[in-house]
């Protein structure tokens, strides 16, 4: 990695989250301390119920700890208000989700292009970088298309494509194999893969399927909101 990509994205220190569930308290997180660092390629795994999606909620600001920091590109999320956190998350991190989440009426360039619409940027680099990211995607020619007339597997390019070309610190993919088969999976992995080495985009990972986890450069391992084990490769 370069000078400009090193640096933590993600700190945190002491997270946990209770809830209740039919009265009775759960501890879905119990103490997690981590840091993500810009370029990492990152798989955070384990079984359900092991406290992954929330805590993925957790440090993307949409969901509260109930204790302990979150710090995303040195901010600490818990001192922004509802309105500062909201924008400060749309302009620092991309979304990618296991049911797409396209709006079906907007083409796939309105698609791409919306966070940026929110952003204030012009419409002459709006439109250059879709451009540029859905060639880069293999989607060049469906800029016209809606999300109905697209495969599952080009949906989910159109995510991927939406979640980077705001240039975010941090893209978080919440299961985003999970509905596509595994041909189409595994060419997304390797496109998201090369992104990262490419481009140096930094990859968070909630997942149970082995074919995120292979192409991981870390794994993390949840167990009764606990980390496990932490690897590198």
């Amino acid at each position: 990695m370069t000078e400009s990509q090193q640096g933590a994205v993600i700190k945190t220190q002491g997270v946990t989250k209770e809830y209740a569930d039919n009265g009775v308290p759960v501890k879905a997180v119990r103490g997690i301390d981590l840091t993500i660092d810009r370029g990492e390629f990152t798989a955070i795994v384990g079984p359900s119920g092991s406290g992954k999606t929330t805590f993925l909620n957790i440090i993307s600001g949409l969901d509260n700890p109930s204790g302990g920091k979150v710090y995303l590109a040195g901010r600490d999320l818990s001192q922004m208000s509802g309105s500062e956190l909201s924008n400060y998350r749309r302009d620092h991190i991309g979304f990618i989700f296991q049911a797409y989440n396209l709006i079906p009426v907007l083409t796939v360039q309105e698609n791409v292009e919306y966070i940026m619409l929110l952003q204030g940027i012009e419409r002459d680099e709006r439109r250059e970088r879709v451009q540029q990211v859905l060639e880069q995607l293999g989607l060049g020619k469906m800029i016209s298309r809606r999300p109905p007339q697209l495969s599952g597997g080009q949906q989910q390019r159109v995510a991927v494509a939406r979640a980077i070309v705001s240039r975010p610190d941090l893209v978080l993919a919440d299961e985003p194999t999970a509905n596509l088969d595994s041909e189409t999976a595994e060419d997304l992995i390797g496109l998201m893969r090369q992104l990262n080495e490419q481009d140096g985009t930094t990859f968070v990972f909630s997942t149970h399927d082995d074919r995120v986890i292979r192409h991981a450069r870390r794994t993390v391992v949840l167990k009764d909101g606990k980390i496990k084990s932490d690897e590198i490769r």
